[in-house]
């Protein structure tokens, strides 16, 4: 990390002419202040003292990293920590990590070297070492959607294991019996309860899970564009519904249906998680709607009350409910395919 000193070296002057530049006290010559200032510039040095003025000492900042700011999910929660964080004057970085664990790394690193006061975290995986090595420089964390075991940091996330039941329970009750699910990388937290709440309805109901009926891709449209096609190349008899396991799935799986010529719900039934934005059209699939804005509200008043010493030291799970909202994307199967499933 670039210091006072190394500015005061690369410039040719005493470290106490560097601070006088960057606070503004005190004589110096606009020779030697141009060559502080571009021995600051050169070296990307990030003056320690501009905290002292700020209301945390530190630089009154807040990581966001998240997964895919092009979701809907994430810009709604992207507003809920702006908010939050707004009522106490704290700005928020926001970093897009494409489900990258290179840029995930690469941001924690730059931000840690600029002194951010704390990270509202989007995990790519269950492994705990990065949210640690930010935890020993002081720096407090709050996980998002995605809890992570064993790493000591606060998590804030919907209910995808009861969303998930709560889906594929309604699609059993209507009758069906083939029930796909189309889901992320099973790495991830919420992957894998989202598999989790499927399964547990199924066995309710007496049905073993058909591997053949799961797939596992990325939490993007082209993903789900690409795991209904394959479906449809090697799965016979196909599903007479499907769970998507996040929106973007979802609009991947019915442009994949529509190319087949299969419609939703006549001849398929489709269920999600997390709406679409209404410019999309009118409020047509049927899914689990968690609370975007409240959780990146909650999110964020977690990592403030860390940051003002008002937080247990114990880490705390909190789980957000979510609402299963009945539309025009399911419905019971054809008859025919009941008396064949019966």
């Amino acid at each position: 990390m670039v210091t006072i000193r190394d500015v005061a070296k690369r410039a040719g002057v005493a470290p106490i002419t560097v601070s006088r530049v960057i606070n503004k006290t005190g004589y110096v010559s606009d020779e030697t202040r141009e060559r502080v200032e571009t021995a600051i510039a050169e070296l990307h040095y990030i003056p320690n003292s501009l905290s002292q003025s700020l209301r945390f000492k530190k630089t009154n900042t807040l990581a966001l990293i998240v997964s895919d700011i092009t979701n809907p999910f994430w810009t709604t929660v992207t507003r809920g920590v702006e908010d939050a964080s707004s009522e106490d004057d704290l700005s928020v970085i926001l970093c897009n990590t494409d489900e990258q664990q290179d840029k995930l790394e690469s941001y924690v690193n730059l931000l840690l070297q600029r002194q951010t006061d704390g990270f509202l975290l989007v995990p790519i995986s269950r492994d705990s070492g990065l949210i640690q090595r930010i935890q020993r420089r002081g720096v407090p964390v709050v996980v998002l959607d995605r809890p992570v075991p064993g790493s000591g940091a606060d998590s804030v996330y919907g209910d995808s294991e009861g969303g998930a039941y709560a889906l594929v329970r309604y699609l059993l009750d209507l009758g069906h019996r083939r029930i796909g699910l189309l889901t992320g990388p099973l790495k991830i937290a919420t992957s894998e309860r989202r598999l989790k709440g499927y399964q547990r309805a199924l066995t309710e109901f007496g049905i073993p899970a058909d591997p053949g009926l799961i797939l596992a891709g990325e939490f993007k449209q082209t993903s789900g564009y690409e795991m209904v096609q394959r479906m449809l190349r090697t799965v016979n008899p196909l599903p007479t519904a499907l769970f998507a396991a996040n929106n973007l799935i979802a609009v991947g799986a019915m442009q994949a249906l529509h190319e087949y010529g299969a419609r939703v719900p006549d001849d398929i039934s489709l269920v999600t998680f997390d709406d679409l934005p209404l410019f999309l059209g009118a409020p047509f699939l049927t899914l689990a709607a968690q609370a975007p804005y409240e959780l990146g509200w909650t999110a964020a008043k977690r990592l403030i009350a860390h940051l003002k010493g008002e937080a247990d030291d114990a880490p705390k799970d909190i789980v957000l409910p979510v609402q299963l909202m009945i539309r025009a994307s399911s419905a019971p199967p054809r008859r025919e395919e009941r008396i064949m499933q019966s």
